[in-house]
């Protein structure tokens, strides 16, 4: 029997796109105040918690939330393209009722989830979205066999992985929470992803003091 790799999944604290519900995509866009403070609340949270790794998307947002972890760890943080949330080409920057009026066609082929849309401008595909993101957390996964290894990524990459553990299609309508900074977590063993446990959010909680925000 291959020991199992536990995987951490982290979606990143908030920023002010996310403040204001804006496509944020490959958009390079860093946290705010209270993103900070999620990440340093997550940090406390897994201070206790042995990590083998610390992965992060490269993309601002998702290295500073990652940073903390690091503090008193001899470890570096290790930066994957394969972990960046999805482009959204032109879409990028705007908010949802934004596109509702601007694109409404394409915005529906988006909001059904079909997995050949891809927004205009240099968007991508759904579902090569989804084995951009699956084959990475798979590869760090194979990489670390029997460790236990933080990913911070976004909330689309979680999505896709969040499906890949329970085998829901990707036309699936989203029926979990994917909050900033929360913890969830999956196993690895010989390919296969499996659900352990999802949006631990006990940290920001406590911290505060705003449940089921």
């Amino acid at each position: 029997m291959i020991e199992p790799t536990r995987l951490l999944l982290i979606r990143h604290g908030e920023t002010e796109w996310n403040a204001e519900a804006r496509i944020q995509g490959h958009t390079d866009i860093a946290l705010n105040r209270h993103g900070l403070a999620q990440a340093e609340a997550l940090a406390g949270a897994l201070a206790d918690t042995g990590l083998d790794a610390v992965y992060s998307s490269d993309l601002l947002r998702a290295r500073q939330t990652a940073a903390p972890l690091l503090r008193g760890r001899d470890l570096a943080l290790r930066l994957d393209r394969g972990l960046r949330e999805r482009a959204f080409g032109s879409f990028e920057g705007s908010s949802y009722a934004e596109l509702e009026q601007r694109h409404a066609d394409a915005c529906a082929r988006w909001r059904r989830r079909d997995p050949a849309f891809a927004a205009p401008g240099g968007g991508e595909r759904l579902d090569a979205f989804y084995a951009r993101v699956t084959a990475a957390a798979l590869r760090i996964a194979a990489a670390h066999t029997g460790g236990c290894v933080a990913l911070v990524s976004h909330g689309g990459a979680l999505d896709c992985l969040h499906r890949c553990a329970t085998g829901q299609p990707l036309d699936a309508p989203r029926t979990w929470e994917l909050r900033n900074a929360a913890i969830n977590r999956v196993l690895v063993a010989e390919g296969r992803m499996t659900l352990v446990g999802w949006n631990d959010a006990a940290h920001l909680d406590a911290a505060f003091d705003e449940p089921g925000a």
